[in-house]
């Protein structure tokens, strides 16, 4: 039996690149144009980030619930679950936010908060506006093909890092613990997807 220093960090994924890309290929193709969409949504998140208009907030929460869920159902449930036996519990996790989210919205109305401080608006409209516009062009940028764009709102990552940013930036913020209650999944989403992103570059290089 090897010894546990001799494994690579790729010895621990249960697929090969090329299995995952393909993957995400096939679930782009089968749910298009809901692309298309979901990138509406993005910018309108964005745009309800913005808006002093009341009632803005709710509207904002209920937007990256319906994302969260979709994305935890079409992606992790029925296709990633297929290759990564892992799958399905994110799909629970993202669900769980997705909940967490509507009751924010729904249940604590009147629990907002002031606007965050500059610095910390500045960040989180750096990271919202990375998850909707951004994302899908920097994997282009890395060469895969825009069949296998990663999109806010049908793709986990760039879900979770424009939810963390929205969450920021808002002028709407839900209070400072429900806000850090809300970033614990978005984070851990964002921890894997990079662990993932890792061990594959790591099995190319072998």
């Amino acid at each position: 039996m090897s010894e546990w220093w001799t494994y690579r960090l790729s010895d621990f994924l249960m697929f090969s690149p090329r299995t995952y890309w393909r993957l995400v290929e096939l679930y782009n193709h089968d749910v298009w144009p809901a692309q298309l969409a979901a990138l509406a949504v993005g910018f309108a998140a964005l745009w309800l980030a913005a808006s002093r208009r009341a009632g803005a907030g709710r509207v904002l929460v209920a937007l990256l619930a319906a994302a969260w869920l979709w994305v935890g159902w079409a992606f992790h449930w029925q296709r990633y679950a297929t290759i990564n036996w892992a799958a399905q519990y994110f799909a629970v996790a993202f669900a769980v936010q997705a909940v967490l989210l509507v009751g924010l919205g729904t249940l604590y109305r009147d629990t907002y908060a002031p606007p965050s401080g500059v610095a910390v608006q500045g960040l989180g409209w750096l990271l919202a506006i990375t998850g909707v516009v951004f994302y899908p062009l920097a994997g282009l940028l890395a060469g895969h093909p825009w069949t296998q764009a990663e999109v806010f709102g049908i793709a986990p990552e760039p879900t979770a890092l424009a939810s963390l940013g929205l969450l920021l930036a808002s002028r709407h913020p839900p209070s400072r613990a429900r806000r850090c209650l809300l970033a614990i999944i978005p984070t851990l989403a964002l921890l894997v997807g990079a662990a993932t992103l890792w061990m594959m570059a790591d099995h190319l290089t072998q």
